[in-house]
C-alpha cells in the first residue's frame, strides 16, 4: 500500500504536504469517520439531505492518510505493525480476557 500510495503521489510536484498539515488532514478525516459512526451508531441521525458515506470509505480516506504520513516521515508501516503486535503479544498479552477455545 505504501509503494501505490506513493506512486500516487509521487506524479503531482507538490509532493507530500508537511508533518503539520498532514496530522490536520488526519484530524479532519478522523473527524468526518466519527460523523459517520455517530449517525451510524449513536444518537445523531443524518438530516434529510445529508448523503449517505460508507463507514469503509471514510476508514479509507484515514488510512490513505495515514500511508501518506508514514511514507512522508520515512516510516515502514509494516514493520512498524508487527512491531506493534510484538509488543501487544509480550506486554500485554495477559491484559484482556482470553476466549475459552476448549
Amino acid at each position: 500500500m505504501q509503494q501505490i500510495v506513493d506512486r500516487y503521489i509521487g506524479q503531482f510536484k507538490e509532493g507530500y504536504f508537511s508533518p503539520l498539515a498532514m496530522m490536520a488532514r488526519l484530524s479532519e478525516e478522523v473527524g468526518e469517520l466519527a460523523r459517520e459512526i455517530n449517525h451510524y451508531y449513536g444518537e445523531k441521525p443524518k438530516k434529510k439531505d445529508e448523503a449517505e458515506k460508507p463507514i469503509d470509505m471514510e476508514l479509507a480516506d484515514c488510512m490513505f492518510i495515514l500511508i501518506c504520513f508514514a511514507n512522508s516521515l520515512g516510516v515502514n508501516l509494516e514493520e512498524a505493525f508487527y512491531a506493534m503486535m510484538d509488543k501487544f503479544n509480550t506486554r500485554d498479552k495477559d491484559r484482556w480476557t482470553r476466549i475459552d477455545t476448549e
